[in-house]
């Protein structure tokens, strides 16, 4: 079996890691600091922070704490729950189960990255929005389905899909964000 290496991404097509508040992360540090099992617990709570596990996070809790930056790495790797990268203010999930992917899944999410120009997993540069492929969302009587928040679109079309993220730009943009 031929294992096939993900591509490294240069520095212009990362999104910019925004400035942190290291200070925040104290009292999430001393409810854990000396309690077994304590890893998972920690990397949930800078993630709730922050919306995804900073580099400096890392530094800080490995310092704190004691516990090795490869270990932290390895469990924030292995568990998909955890984000190494900032995500957009609206996270698009495309439904890719059985039912979803039947009808048509696949043109939702090519013609999102076109829409958006970031490829599936990406964030768009004014990191309004994150692109996702996820499993299943349960709704399958919906299908082809995507949710964005709370919130879920089904009976999706590729345009159909492209229409709401415009309609989500466009409130954005009334709301001055």
């Amino acid at each position: 079996m031929r294992v096939e290496r993900l591509p490294v991404k240069n520095e212009e097509t990362q999104v910019a890691e925004p400035p942190i508040d290291l200070t925040l992360l104290d009292d999430l540090i001393r409810k854990y600091k000396n309690k077994r099992g304590n890893l998972i617990p920690l990397l949930q709570g800078a993630q709730d922070i922050y919306g995804y596990l900073p580099r400096k996070a890392f530094l800080k809790i490995s310092r704190e704490t004691g516990i090795e930056l490869n270990e932290m790495y390895g469990v924030a790797t292995f568990y998909a729950q955890f984000r190494l990268q900032p995500v957009g203010k609206h996270i698009i999930k495309v439904c890719h189960g059985t039912a979803c992917h039947v009808q048509n899944a696949g043109g939702i999410t090519d013609a999102l990255e076109e829409a958006l120009d970031v490829a599936d997993g990406e964030t768009t540069p004014d990191r309004l929005f994150t692109l996702e492929s996820v499993a299943c969302l349960g709704c399958c009587s919906l299908a082809p389905v995507m949710m964005i928040g709370e919130e879920t679109y089904g009976k999706l079309d590729g345009s159909k899909a492209v229409k709401v993220i415009k309609d989500i730009r466009l409130q954005e943009k009334k709301n001055g964000g």
